[in-house]
């Protein structure tokens, strides 16, 4: 059974708790910087499927605001769930991703390789005072 996409959330970080809950640290959907090219250390994509069963493969990607040409793309994660009440968190970590422009970028996340969701990720130019 194919599971369901319950959250899909970008942000700089995440730890998990030895009781195994994680906390996400700033939460965002905007980029917003002074130059460009502009490298983003680091971002963390946070995804959870539920109400499946079986291994699934999973890839996330970034989108170029023309929204053809792949930015950044994660490798293959493998998405187990044993049992329809089961749910699975998988944490995909993009170093020095690097935006060459303003504008709107699209993450993507594709399940056995069709497309479950795609939201924008912002990227905005501040004006130096």
């Amino acid at each position: 059974m194919i599971p369901d996409l319950q959250s899909s959330l970008i942000c700089d970080d995440v730890r998990q708790e030895r009781n195994g809950k994680f906390m996400l640290i700033g939460l965002f959907d905007a980029i917003h910087t002074e130059t460009f090219p502009s490298t983003f250390a680091k971002l963390c994509i946070v995804t959870r499927w539920c109400s499946g069963e079986g291994t699934f493969t999973q890839r996330s990607r970034i989108m170029q605001p023309d929204q053809h040409t792949v930015l950044a793309e994660g490798k293959d994660v493998q998405v187990q769930l044993p049992t329809s009440e089961a749910a699975a968190t998988s944490v995909e970590v993009f170093i020095n991703v690097a935006f060459p422009k303003v504008g709107t970028y699209w993450v993507e996340i594709l399940l056995d390789g069709n497309l479950k969701i795609r939201y924008p990720l912002r990227v905005n130019q501040l004006q130096r005072k």
